[in-house]
């Protein structure tokens, strides 16, 4: 891959899930692979595919089923939709829209940090998407550059991994946290109980990052940040050099205690406020704002994955749509195809 275009298979991946052909290979992390494949009318989705090794392991399987049935109960703007998977078959697979961007973290290392006017945009729209996620009684606990996609059509929320719902104790597994030390918020990284709060706070973090291209808590490893974070409130990290409004608005995300921070919803008010007294395009209108040299990486990878009709015969039935069994894991049937 280069520059975010997807890239071709390698000889030892496989070339069709559950009737879905794998057109190129979108990314791979630590979990598994994730591959571009079409429906039968030709939209491009995004299937991830978990590693052989975690599909053998219970306790993974049951953290997978609860990444489906918690991305399956939120729906709204600036989140990418869940349209299909399988959680029991001996390769779990998840399947969503495919959005045609680069990651924040890809976009920072590449180009730099962007321009107030993005950022707000940005902090905006993922405080959107929270909003709606918190409506929906789910804490998404893994807010970081890397699960941000930049697209022409906006900013997208992606990952529901490590979500739990609202009221949980935080989850661990071996006595160690699950999440990204340096996303986390102070109660995060000290083991105690979250709220929604905590993801506001790591809407903060990435807000600071996207405007400098610098974490606010400094350089370090991992787990040397989150001490920093969990010190917050006797070494808060300074914000001087960010532009008003921005740094008021980090100031507030950035809180030390949780109930100090504002919610979601607020957040996405004060941007949306910020972006309609500057005279420009409306705050909900993504048209040219992303810098010149990540619109035209963009471009080009819309130019490499757009829709076209597929030509192999499908074989997969998606699994229901009743939004009734979201929380219920669904064993997928093969009788027809991706629709």
């Amino acid at each position: 891959m280069q520059d975010g275009v997807p890239g071709p298979l390698r000889a030892d991946d496989p070339r069709e899930i559950s009737g879905y052909a794998l057109r190129a290979r979108v990314g791979e992390g630590g979990m598994g692979t994730v591959y571009l494949s079409h429906t039968r009318g030709g939209q491009p989705v995004a299937l991830k595919v978990i590693r052989r090794e975690y599909a053998q392991d219970p306790e993974f399987r049951v953290r997978f089923a609860r990444e489906v049935a918690a991305a399956r109960r939120v729906s709204g703007y600036h989140l990418v939709p869940v349209v299909d998977h399988d959680t029991e078959g001996p390769r779990p697979w998840l399947a969503t829209h495919y959005v045609p961007g680069l990651p924040l973290d890809a976009v920072l290392g590449a180009h730099g940090p962007l321009p107030t006017a993005a950022v707000l945009r940005l902090t905006g729209a993922l405080a959107r998407a929270l909003d709606a996620v918190h409506t929906a009684g789910v804490i998404h606990r893994d807010i970081k550059p890397g699960n941000l996609l930049l697209a022409a059509s906006g900013p997208w929320l992606l990952d529901f991994g490590i979500a739990r719902a609202a009221g949980t104790r935080t989850l661990t597994t071996a006595g160690r946290l699950i999440g990204s030390p340096k996303n986390m918020s102070p109660e995060h990284a000290l083991g105690r109980r979250l709220t929604p709060a905590s993801d506001v706070f790591a809407l903060g973090l990435l807000a600071a990052e996207a405007a400098t291209g610098q974490h606010p808590y400094g350089r370090g490893h991992g787990l040397a940040v989150a001490a920093r974070i969990a010190g917050t409130d006797r070494e808060p990290p300074r914000l001087d050099h960010h532009p008003q409004p921005l740094r008021q608005l980090l100031q507030s995300c950035l809180s030390a205690r949780p109930e100090e921070r504002p919610a979601a919803r607020e957040v996405a008010e004060l941007c949306e406020q910020a972006l309609g007294e500057d005279g420009g395009p409306g705050p909900r209108n993504f048209t040219g704002w992303l810098p010149d040299p990540v619109a035209s990486a963009v471009a080009r990878i819309e130019a490499a994955t757009r829709p076209r009709p597929s030509s192999y015969t499908p074989t997969y039935v998606p699994t229901v749509r009743d939004p009734s069994a979201a929380d219920r894991p669904h064993r997928s049937r093969r009788t027809s195809g991706p629709q």
